[in-house]
């Protein structure tokens, strides 16, 4: 008998078997972000970020003065309808520079934290995954940069660099490297050892892939979680170093050198310390707040904690 008699009409031949790469665990943030959204703080809290990155976005069409005009003789009034929070003390609009520092509050928290990332989170993922010497070497210049004062490496790096905002965000970013490398290294090593990794590596997947695709999907939960605590940490050090007049150049405004300006008057108008302090302290508690809501609802401890 033919091996085509043995074949019933109309079926097909057989087929060698293709090993295929195991499916990876994937990432299911459905139900997380439902129970985010049950997070009534949390969402405030997004709902101020949001109005915040749109006043950045959209700060030139809020302005009613240009924010770097001086009027020496309208300097240190109070809100007014021309001028809605006054002047400071060379006479320019609050409100308008206000706006601006915005926008360079929120190009900051994006330059630092682009280059926070970009050097932690592929290097802890390499280092976690991989193991072995390469581990050990990341892991000891990692330890080193968290073993060094915050404040202090910052004033190094921008002392070495010069002033500015680039430059104080490249020390900023350098400060939260680690950080973010740590978290990545620690979800790598996680699910390491998991058996569907194994599997991975049994079929020839090479470590690229392997933490594109299968290392990088289950860390993202609480890498997103620290880069929320990552920004009010750049807000927080960006306006140090521009009341200290180490970040932005004058007169560009930011809130850490409108809080300098107000401070130089504090004698004569101490009000004009509020805007401000107001501005930083309301960010950094929704960015905590936010922080904490994905945590909760991340780690299954829903919205009440």
């Amino acid at each position: 008998m033919s091996i085509s008699e043995t074949i019933p009409a109309g079926a097909t031949s057989p087929t060698p078997a293709v090993v295929k790469e195991p499916r990876r665990k994937r990432f299911r943030g459905g139900r997380k972000w439902r129970a985010l959204r049950t997070n009534r703080a949390a969402m405030v809290s997004l709902a101020f970020l949001v109005l915040l990155v749109l006043v950045a976005v959209f700060g030139s069409l809020l302005m009613t003065h240009d924010p770097n005009a001086q009027a020496l003789g309208d300097r240190l009034q109070g809100p007014s309808g021309e001028h809605w929070l006054g002047t400071d003390g060379y006479g320019r609009d609050v409100f308008s520079r206000l706006v601006d520092a915005t926008q360079v509050v929120v190009l900051a928290i994006v330059q630092a934290m682009t280059l926070a990332a970009v050097a932690g989170i592929p290097l802890g993922l390499l280092a976690g995954l991989v193991g072995g010497p390469v581990d050990a070497v990341l892991s000891r210049i990692a330890e080193a940069l968290l073993a060094l004062p915050p404040l202090i490496l910052a004033l190094a790096v921008v002392g070495v660099l010069g002033p500015g905002l680039t430059n104080a965000m490249i020390a900023v970013g350098l400060l939260l490297a680690p950080r973010l490398f740590r978290i990545a290294r620690s979800e790598a090593q996680a699910v390491s050892g998991e058996s569907y990794i194994e599997a991975c590596r049994s079929v020839g997947c090479s470590n690229f892939r392997l933490l594109w695709r299968h290392v990088l999907p289950n860390a993202s939960s609480a890498l997103m979680i620290q880069i929320t605590f990552g920004a009010g940490i750049i807000i927080i050090v960006e306006a140090s170093l521009s009341f200290l007049g180490l970040g932005v150049e004058s007169p560009q405004a930011s809130w850490g050198s409108m809080l300098q300006d107000a401070f130089q008057n504090v004698s004569t108008s101490p009000s004009f310390m509020i805007v401000p302090t107001v501005a930083i302290v309301l960010t950094v508690l929704a960015l905590s707040t936010f922080g904490d809501g994905m945590r909760d609802a991340f780690e299954g401890r829903g919205a009440n904690g």
